[in-house]
């Protein structure tokens, strides 16, 4: 069995190890160690990633037992080889694990709120709690997370006894019945964890609630700590200063912008709505009458502009044909009353070289006949 040695110390970096396998995998090939730094996936906690010898390590996972650490090449069996973890990654994961331990374990104590799922992304976090929490109380935990990591609390890892951990009130989504792994953070959390944790609150840095969203009958709630969390308010502060150059304000008062382009948009849009309707109605007072059908082109009616000339003629046609854009490119609606369409759309659509949808009253599609050709096969229909 491999020697765990991310438990005798998660800042391990470099190691030393022998090949004792080598397997082809599905894509390149698994490594198995006599004892290995690299944390492999668990606990909700993604694989470690970094080199053997040089090879990339993509990722590591235990498999019955076994930690397989997935490679780009082989290496020998026997060989004795130069371990090197992707520090930089599995810090980042220790500080935003350790902030789940700390924010779970308050949710808990506060307010009943059972960590029932989490998941440790490449950019998000997310823990899902067995009850909803509210912004106030989202905001209290926050703040207490936050004043336990200045005050850099000592973390505890440690594997009780049978004795001890029957005494001790700790935290377990599932019952462990050997070899369990305790990660205490002191007047904090006590909970059941396999990953490496960083030694003191303070290396945790800062805690941050992103987002929340209903789940299952509880919350699930997005969450970052430390470089991720400071990464993240990076990319936002960008955002904003970005927005804030677009529109003209300060970054304090996007929002007071914001609601003035909406709320102009919203008269453009009404604006706009008129004018369609309009066009519709002067469209109509022209309308091309081939035969008891009206036919109608224009190059830049919209939605309410259709449904305006369609109320207008089909009362007054048998077939009324609405066709915007140009030669070659039309987007066409067909209705009628009197017809059936779906028994025609298929040779109108064959003749006018389009496609698109159809049923008894209606037809709606694309087509690149002329108008010339489109006029022709409404007179002849």
């Amino acid at each position: 069995m491999t020697e765990r040695l991310y438990y005798q110390d998660a800042f391990l970096a470099s190691f030393d190890a022998v090949v004792v396998a080598c397997d082809k995998a599905r894509r390149g090939y698994t490594i198995e160690l006599d004892r290995t730094a690299f944390f492999p996936e668990g606990g909700g906690q993604g694989g470690d990633r970094g080199t053997l010898d040089g090879v990339p390590v993509l990722d590591t996972k235990e498999e019955e037992g076994r930690i397989l650490h997935y490679t780009e090449a082989a290496l020998p069996v026997g060989k004795t080889v130069h371990g090197a973890v992707d520090f930089a990654l599995r810090f980042r994961r220790m500080q935003c694990h350790s902030g789940e331990h700390l924010f779970s374990g308050l949710a808990h104590d506060l307010y009943g709120a059972e960590n029932v799922g989490f998941h440790l992304g490449e950019h998000e976090m997310t823990v899902d709690t067995s009850r909803p929490l509210s912004p106030t109380e989202l905001a209290d935990i926050e703040a207490r997370a936050n004043a336990a990591v200045a005050k850099d609390l000592p973390i505890r890892v440690f594997f009780p006894t049978e004795e001890e951990a029957a005494a001790l009130p700790y935290r377990s989504k599932i019952e462990i019945t050997k070899d369990l792994r305790l990660v205490e953070i002191p007047g904090y959390d006590l909970c059941a964890c396999c990953a490496p944790h960083v030694r003191t609150t303070g290396q945790i840095g800062l805690v941050k609630v992103l987002d929340t969203e209903a789940h299952k009958g509880g919350m699930r709630i997005h969450l970052l700590c430390g470089g991720a969390a400071v990464d993240d308010y990076g990319a936002r502060y960008r955002t904003d200063a970005a927005l804030s150059a677009l529109l003209s304000a300060p970054q304090d008062k996007l929002c007071d912008a914001v609601r003035r382009l909406l709320t102009e948009n919203e008269a453009l849009r009404a604006a706009a709505t008129d004018a369609d309707r309009h066009l519709a109605e002067v469209l109509f007072a022209g309308a091309l009458r081939q035969g008891q059908n009206l036919l109608f082109f224009d190059e830049k009616l919209g939605k309410a502009g259709i449904k305006r000339l369609s109320d207008l003629a089909l009362p007054a046609c048998r077939i009324c044909g609405i066709f915007v854009g140009r030669d070659g490119g039309y987007q066409y609606t067909v209705l009628s009353e009197k017809v059936d369409l779906a028994a025609i759309a298929d040779d109108m659509n064959a003749l006018l070289c389009g496609r698109g949808g159809k049923n008894r009253t209606m037809l709606c599609g694309k087509c690149t006949a002329t108008r010339a050709q489109i006029e022709q096969y409404f007179s002849d229909l």
